[in-house]
């Protein structure tokens, strides 16, 4: 087989499993744009990709997906310069897409390491060795970490059970 068809075999194989990793991790519009760059990494990198390459997909969506939200700060920054001159700025809904508000702020409330690693394992089904690539640890390190991240979810979901209408820390106002 030629290198495009072990591409084009690889792509099929594992192009569900990346836009759906991604698409849990941005909304809809964002998600086909990161999975295309994460595709065309693997492509320049093609000749070098390991044998099983979905911990190593997730592990450049998950880089693509930091440049996308750095990128999306700086807009960010940009509109609440513009707002505070005067222009209205729309509020963002991206968020709303996870069911179940007491989950969602619980796992927002994470650091940022502890809610992707409850992500690859809960949400990817992938085991604690590929994710541990994915996050570029060892496993002792991805299963001590997933350990501690259960632990603070767990007490954030007592906390929140406890006083149900809190307003969570990272909410605004509109």
């Amino acid at each position: 087989m030629t290198d495009e068809e072990l591409f084009t075999a690889m792509f099929r194989r594992n192009y569900p499993r990346v836009l759906a990793f991604v698409a849990r991790r941005t909304d809809p519009s964002r998600a086909h744009d990161v999975v295309a760059d994460t595709f065309t990494t693997a492509w320049r990198h093609f000749s070098r990709l390991p044998e099983e390459p979905l911990p190593w997909l997730y592990r450049v969506a998950r880089n693509s997906l930091a440049n996308e939200e750095r990128a999306a700060r700086r807009q960010l920054r940009l509109a609440e310069r513009i707002a505070r001159r005067g222009v209205p700025q729309a509020p963002d809904h991206a968020l709303e897409v996870i069911a179940d508000a007491g989950l969602r702020d619980a796992l927002r409330q994470l650091p940022a390491l502890d809610r992707e690693a409850l992500l690859l394992i809960g949400w990817e089904d992938l085991d604690h060795d590929a994710a541990a690539k994915v996050l570029g640890c060892s496993a002792v390190a991805f299963k001590v970490r997933v350990h501690r991240a259960r632990k603070r979810l767990a007490r954030l979901l007592e906390s929140a059970e406890e006083q149900p209408f809190a307003v969570s820390p990272r909410r605004r106002s509109a």
